[in-house]
């Protein structure tokens, strides 16, 4: 679904990522784990068209959108979860809802989502008239999730979502990321939590200083050696 060839990412003169490759296939759930400064946010915005790369290609089914402005990209059906999740804070939970809707005119459809999300993110329907800067942190990170999945991404990129968060809410975020999935969403995830990460990961990738250093199995890599004393404490 997702190839990404020889990708070079400058900031000025920072080499921030320099010729990674990697994939994303149909139906998996696939990790970008590394510690903080190894380039995971700036591969995300480069998948999403926020950066654009210095070299290299980003391909989605089989299309290259390197050139595509970042605000065409979910109509392509990628959605992209950003770090600090920045959902409208001044707007309502329901006017954030909508706001992942915008490039959809299908009105009966988009209430159909909506209930759906109300059904995976109960307490979103318990606030759906509060003003979303009111939100617990995990509440906003559920808010976030759940406007990105009204423009129904056929890729969910998330960046960063158990940050901030109290261990319980960890697991229902974690939950739900495999509920998203299940329900037939491919998902590209960056988290530093690289234990929970690696937990519901078909593939993972490791990052370090914008060069990918291990690459394979989710379930093999937490066996691997390297990976347990650098990210899964021991």
């Amino acid at each position: 679904m997702l190839k990404v060839k020889d990708l070079h990412v400058h900031y000025g003169k920072i080499h921030a990522i320099k010729g990674i490759n990697f994939e994303v296939n149909q139906g998996e759930i696939v990790t970008l784990i590394g510690a903080n400064g190894a380039g995971k946010t700036t591969i995300l915005q480069t998948v999403s068209g926020i950066l654009k790369p210095s070299e290299g290609v980003i391909a989605f089914e089989g299309e290259d959108i390197n050139k595509v402005p970042s605000h065409q990209i979910p109509v392509l059906g990628i959605s992209h979860v950003p770090e600090g999740r920045r959902i409208f804070a001044e707007m309502t939970v329901h006017e954030n809802l909508l706001m992942g809707a915008y490039i959809r005119k299908d009105k009966v459809a988009i209430q159909e989502d909506m209930e759906k999300i109300f059904a995976n993110f109960p307490r979103l329907k318990e606030r759906i008239k509060q003003i979303a800067g009111t939100l617990s942190g995990g509440e906003q990170q559920m808010l976030a999730m759940g406007r990105a999945l009204m423009t129904r991404p056929k890729l969910i990129l998330l960046d960063e979502p158990s940050m901030g968060l109290a261990p319980l809410l960890v697991d229902e975020i974690f939950d739900m990321i495999q509920t998203i999935n299940n329900e037939g969403t491919t998902v590209l995830l960056v988290e530093q939590n690289a234990n929970k990460a690696l937990h519901i990961a078909n593939r993972a990738y490791v990052l370090e200083t914008g060069v990918i250093k291990l690459e394979g199995n989710a379930r093999e890599l937490m066996e691997n050696p390297e990976v347990q004393e650098a990210y899964l404490g021991g």
